[in-house]
């Protein structure tokens, strides 16, 4: 089979396309033929050595994708061959096909696209845990989305608006926020030209933000933590800007607002059953036409470079996905 492999750390210019023997599914585990491998930032992280997830050389990036169950080992349970499944781990995704446990598959809804399908898993995984099960938003309330135009930004302002909330999508630049526009935001804040701290202060009438998605870190982050109101939720996603901040203590007392950190890939693992019901809630809704899951482009497993290219200069405007096969 073919894989996408990382044997030495660097960029996208240092994977190469190799031949390997075929997985075997062992015990508890299904073979699944991968027909799209959705990519995502962390994958030009990952294949740097930046990561926190820090697999042995060498390995297939990508962490989520579509395919369809080839073979069953022993003790696997709850899939046949030919279910049409979604995969979610943290990397060895872009290949031809890859052994995993049952517990990362999730069956796939008659009708959906397997392109829709691969790129549920993290951003979309992601954003509903952090604000359904950690922020717990509730309809009416006001949610800030830094870096919405990213992937999990786009998710974020889109299951904001799914579950209710009022989304404010601050973007740096008039083509990000009008992809936060398209894709559902209520109000939309220019990181060049505005004050974040005085722009929310202004979109909320001086009560305070409720809920603030940041997914970027950086310079921006301590003034948008401001910007909440009594008993706002701070949402910690990751840190895209490179910078991790820090936070003023006092701030946090005086509000009463709680920071809170969303490590998904540990949720997955500690919750599996409560994951399990976010996957199935997710397809549901992509089934329905109720999310977009908008998808910036799909190459060819061959352009691989392009395509960590899109996601390392943060260009993407919604899931950059790698064909792997054919259906």
């Amino acid at each position: 089979m073919k894989a996408l492999l990382c044997t030495r750390l660097g960029g996208p210019e240092d994977l190469s396309i190799e031949e390997l023997p075929d997985s075997v599914p062992g015990p508890g585990e299904a073979l699944v033929r991968i027909t799209i491998a959705a990519l995502n930032f962390a994958d030009t992280l990952i294949i740097a050595g930046r990561y926190q997830v820090k697999p042995e050389l060498p390995f297939s990036p990508g962490g989520e994708a579509s395919g369809i169950i080839e073979a069953l080992g022993e003790g696997a349970e709850g899939f046949s061959v030919g279910d049409r499944v979604i995969v979610h781990a943290t990397h060895g995704t872009c290949r031809e096909r890859v052994a995993v446990a049952t517990r990362r598959l999730t069956r796939v809804p008659d009708g959906l696209a397997d392109e829709t399908a691969a790129g549920l898993t993290i951003t979309y995984g992601t954003t509903l845990h952090a604000l359904r099960d950690r922020a717990r938003i509730q309809p009416g309330e006001t949610l800030v989305v830094l870096g919405a135009s990213g992937g999990v930004g786009l998710a974020a302002v889109e299951l904001g608006k799914l579950l209710g909330a009022r989304v404010i999508a601050c973007a740096s630049s008039p083509e990000k926020r009008e992809t936060a526009r398209e894709h559902g935001a209520d109000e939309l804040v220019d990181y060049a030209a505005d004050n974040i701290r005085e722009a929310l202060r202004r979109l909320t009438g001086d009560r305070g933000v409720d809920v603030i998605y940041d997914a970027v870190g950086g310079d921006q982050a301590e003034p948008a933590l401001r910007s909440l109101g009594w008993k706002g939720r701070y949402l910690v996603i990751g840190f895209a800007a490179g910078e991790i901040p820090k936070f003023p203590l006092n701030v946090i007392m005086l509000k009463g607002v709680d920071v809170q950190g969303v490590h998904w890939g540990a949720f997955v693992e500690r919750e599996p059953d409560a994951h399990r019901a976010n996957q199935e809630q997710l397809l549901a809704w992509a089934a329905e036409g109720q999310l977009r899951a908008t998808i910036h482009g799909v190459l060819p497993l061959v352009d691989y470079e392009e395509a960590l290219g899109i996601l390392k200069r943060r260009e993407a405007r919604g899931k950059v996905l790698l064909r792997i096969s054919a259906v």
